[in-house]
């Protein structure tokens, strides 16, 4: 299916993933920013911990907005919750701007993270609500592009910019996701979940134009209704079979996902640049790793609907198990002073790129698809909930054990360890992952289900499907 003539879902797409763009400033911002703050001419004295707990309090703060977010996108639905998480981020700018210590910065980072959940919780939701099932996949990589778009607008302007200027640039982006945005339509699963069905048919036809079929409706209702007849509690995520299963596979991929390292290189890219010594300079080298980012995830775009989520994720894992691998052993050979170093400078600028192109073909940007498209209706806000919790936890982790394991064992024992986990991520993908490549989410909550579970599923003649889980 052309995106010429999915271009009303694609515009809502856009539009709302300008909220992941402002999360992905507030990821690449600590990257230029913390050179200044640790340098002997700070505007504001920064020690090296105090910089690990500015690159890592937005994440950990993060943990806490998938909660209400999950309520909030039930209550009064996904377009609201998206728009509600806007707030934090432009306040949080607010606070960077006025800031004259650390603690101002942590207090700027601790609201921008409640933004930081409520956005990654409500757009994997959004996204795979107002999707047709043949760009369903393409859709929620969307996520990732924009916000690699916020991460490569920092390497490209923060470090020739004051940091007046840089967040004067950041606090534009929420601000223009929420004129955007508003006029976007409502999720029609929402619509009919509060049993409001001409709004969901004048939001259906929004999205579709001339694609609009009142059959498509009809199946999304039943999907709906059906699986609305299962109450939703949050043991039955680990009770039901095929949600235990499935969130199973999704912590996983997030795990795989996180402690391959790319938050941390993300984060500490100019440093990391910088200790390396590879031969451009590390302003320069960041902005080519955006580059690189922007221009995967865009790739990756097409490739998800192509060819399936499970080869891309497969592909991405070994090739940045294989990178850390490599990265790991110049840091080491740079420990014991070898002699060989200055013929192999040449290393972490081609190598690094090559992770974070390894990293965004897949791991960047398939788990969002999968997410959105994996559980039955009933379940979704919760399974999204424990996910994001989960992914900031692990976020937090990564960002902050970073720079201690780096100071205090050497930069290439965090690399191999990522390589390690890396590697274990490729043997459970292989093992666990069913592809949902262009299924409905019938099919694919199907696959989930074992035969001995008693689960009978009740299909419509649209190709979205309806579901009827009796346990």
């Amino acid at each position: 299916m052309s995106i010429s003539r999915k271009w009303r879902e694609y515009v809502a797409a856009l539009s709302a993933t300008l909220i992941t763009a402002a999360a992905g400033t507030t990821v690449g911002w600590t990257s230029p920013t913390l050179p200044i703050l640790l340098a002997e001419n700070s505007p504001i004295h920064t020690t090296a911990d105090q910089s690990s707990w500015i690159v890592s309090i937005m994440i950990l703060c993060s943990a806490a907005s998938p909660i209400p977010a999950a309520y909030l996108a039930d209550r009064i639905g996904t377009k609201k919750t998206l728009l509600l998480a806007a707030i934090p981020y432009i306040i949080g700018w607010i606070l960077v701007m006025l800031a004259g210590n650390v603690p101002t910065i942590y207090v700027s980072r601790l609201i921008s993270g409640i933004g930081y959940g409520i956005a990654y919780t409500t757009a994997p939701m959004y996204l795979g609500e107002i999707a047709s099932d043949e760009v369903r996949g393409s859709m929620a990589t969307l996520i990732t592009v924009m916000s690699k778009f916020g991460i490569l607008s920092q390497y490209c302007i923060g470090p020739y910019v004051s940091m007046m200027g840089l967040a004067s640039f950041n606090i534009a982006i929420p601000i223009l996701f929420v004129v955007t945005f508003s006029a976007m339509p409502e999720s029609p699963y929402y619509f009919i979940k509060s049993g409001r069905n001409a709004e969901a048919e004048m939001s259906l036809k929004k999205l579709r134009g001339k694609d609009y079929i009142i059959e498509e409706l009809d199946s999304m209702t039943t999907l709906v209704n059906e699986n609305m007849k299962e109450k939703s509690r949050w043991k039955d995520l680990i009770r039901v079979g095929g949600n235990k299963k499935g969130l199973l596979i999704l912590l996983g991929i997030y795990f795989t996902q996180q402690f391959c390292g790319s938050t941390a290189i993300i984060s500490y890219a100019q440093q990391i640049f910088g200790a390396a010594e590879g031969g451009f300079g590390a302003k320069e080298s960041c902005i080519l790793l955006g580059a690189v980012q922007l221009l995967t995830s865009a790739i990756s775009c097409q490739l998800v609907d192509r060819l399936g989520r499970k080869p891309l994720l497969l592909v991405s894992s070994c090739g940045v198990g294989l990178a850390n691998i490599i990265i790991g052993a110049y840091f080491f050979m740079k420990h014991e002073n070898s002699e060989y170093l200055v013929a192999l400078r040449f290393i972490p600028i081609i190598v690094i790129p090559i992770f974070i192109f390894s990293y965004t073909i897949g791991l960047a940007t398939v788990p969002f698809a999968i997410t959105s498209e994996i559980f039955p209706t009933h379940i979704k806000s919760k399974a999204t909930c424990v996910i994001q919790i989960f992914v900031a936890l692990m976020t937090f982790a990564v960002t902050k054990l970073f720079q201690v394991v780096a100071d205090n064992l050497g930069e290439y024992v965090a690399f191999w360890g990522f390589g390690l986990l890396s590697v274990a991520g490729v043997i459970f993908i292989l093992i666990l992952l069913p592809e949902t490549k262009g299924q409905s989410f019938a099919a694919i909550q199907e696959k989930l289900y074992s035969p001995s579970e008693k689960v009978v599923f009740e299909k419509s003649e649209d190709h979205l499907g309806a579901v009827r889980i009796n346990i």
